[in-house]
């Protein structure tokens, strides 16, 4: 089945001045070294993109930005993580008005929503646009657990059209596609299971560290795409210890501190985030400094 959107979207981050205050001049500048690298598309405001932490306005300026500096070029999408259904309803239609080309939604922040209410949910998000897009599945960080016999209960909705399987569990991968067929375009969201995720049969990869990486990020995606395994595997080994650092609660503050050591932005995060300091930021310095200083070369 040829789906809308394949490939690899990377997660973007928010750029942020060390007061705090967006910087959308970086975040922009970032985007567009990921565009060149290749991707097919990107996503904004997305869990390392700070989604929570921001205030209305500022996502909309965030969304309006990217927008700008695609130019087309690529589809731009935007998280959704409302605490309501009305606010998600009233983001979308906003971000499709700023030109959005689809959205990746999560559940309802805070309240863990029972199975009824979860569908109650997406299907008033869906229906409050005509947009595409992807329902973006966590249950480790959003409680939330979105399985393939909901989103068999989904299937009925027209621009539900992908979704982010983050479960961490890459049985999911398969028994999606016994329930739900080729409905649905499958994306790994877990860094460290691509080639798992990929051997299983997925469409794309919503990346997050290789946001610092975008090079040799798509060459790996590539790879999996050809079935050139051996180079995979390769790529891998050497890329594994950078992309368990989207694995971890504070993955917003790994990933941002990787984009800053490879020039690509800035470390600062929006509170309650906090800078790493201390044994924990060495360490993680040592990790990203060491995958800098081993880079393939090819």
């Amino acid at each position: 089945m040829n789906h809308l959107w394949t490939g690899v979207f990377p997660a973007i981050t928010t750029q942020l001045r060390k007061d705090q205050s967006l910087d959308l001049e970086a975040t922009q500048r970032h985007a567009e070294v990921l565009i060149r690298s290749g991707v097919s598309g990107m996503i904004v405001c997305g869990s390392l993109g700070e989604n929570q932490s921001l205030a209305p306005e500022e996502k909309r300026s965030v969304v309006g930005a990217i927008v700008q500096q695609s130019a087309g070029r690529v589809p731009v999408l935007s998280g959704v993580a409302e605490c309501s259904t009305e606010t998600a309803r009233k983001y979308v239609q906003d971000c499709e008005r700023l030109g959005a080309a689809g959205f990746m939604v999560m559940p309802a922040m805070v309240y863990k929503a029972d199975p009824r209410e979860t569908l109650a949910y997406y299907r008033a998000v869906a229906a409050a646009t005509s947009l595409p897009w992807m329902l973006y599945n966590n249950p480790i960080g959003y409680t939330v657990d979105v399985t393939p016999e909901m989103m068999r209960e989904l299937s009925d909705v027209p621009n539900l059209i992908a979704m982010k399987e983050s479960s961490g569990n890459t049985r999911r991968i398969t028994e999606m596609r016994i329930v739900n067929g080729d409905r649905f375009a499958l994306f790994t969201g877990v860094d460290d299971l691509i080639l798992e995720s990929s051997i299983l049969g997925i469409d794309g990869w919503v990346a997050g560290s290789g946001i610092a990486f975008p090079q040799e990020n798509q060459r790996l995606w590539e790879h999996t795409r050809a079935g050139r395994w051996d180079e995979a595997r390769a790529l891998l080994r050497w890329f594994h210890p950078l992309l368990k650092l989207d694995t971890h609660i504070k993955f917003v503050q790994y990933i941002k501190l990787m984009v800053q050591e490879c020039g690509l932005g800035s470390e600062w995060v929006r509170e309650p985030h906090l800078t790493l300091e201390g044994s924990e930021r060495e360490r993680v310095l040592a990790i990203i400094r060491e995958g800098i200083g081993s880079r393939p070369r090819n």
